[in-house]
């Protein structure tokens, strides 16, 4: 189990926490769902077919299930590859009341990396959780995302530091920003 909190970076893309076998905040794995960032052994040593996703915003805890079967979370994780998922964009919506995602792309996984320049622009978006959308007929541009584990770099340096929730660049949606508690459970 991991929770992390959107507006703090300990669990950021770039985070070490991700990629380590190491525990973190142990005490506040222990006391169920609340709202403290905690890492516990069971994130690199259990196995599962599924895995619960859950975001709080505003005092509201939204679920979905992922269907995925491996060692562990780090497992997925920790090389850093993109590994797909198809719980589909409604469901990831579904997390957030109010959320927003455009129509194209639907880039849905584990390890989405996203780079992109033009003219004097450059925009990053790497997610570790989550979905990655376009309102272009491609990728490679993607400015809207809901995500756990977030590391994001909109146009003109537009440098953002919510790990986990619904996020908008560039101009996008007013450059929508809800950040989330986010929760992430392993079911077996």
């Amino acid at each position: 189990m991991s929770k992390l909190f959107a507006l703090q970076n300990e669990f950021n893309y770039s985070s070490p926490y991700w990629t380590n076998k190491e525990t973190y905040a142990v005490e506040d794995g222990l006391e169920g769902l609340n709202e403290k960032q905690t890492k516990l052994a069971s994130y690199w040593n259990t196995p599962f077919n599924k895995i619960c996703l859950g975001m709080k915003v505003n005092g509201a805890t939204k679920w979905i299930v992922l269907n995925y079967t491996t060692n562990s979370l780090h497992s997925v994780i920790e090389d850093g590859t993109f590994k797909k998922t198809t719980v589909g964009k409604e469901a990831w919506k579904s997390l957030i009341d109010g959320s927003s995602l455009q129509e194209n792309c639907n880039k849905e996984g584990f390890n989405i990396q996203m780079n992109y320049a033009v003219y004097a622009w450059r925009w990053y978006t790497n997610i570790r959780i989550g979905l990655l959308a376009n309102n272009e007929n491609h990728c490679g541009s993607c400015d809207l995302c809901i995500e756990f584990g977030t590391s994001v770099s909109g146009c003109e340096d537009d440098v953002r530091n919510t790990t986990c929730g619904n996020m908008a660049v560039c101009d996008q949606l007013k450059n929508k920003n809800t950040a989330a508690f986010g929760y992430h459970i392993l079911v077996q």
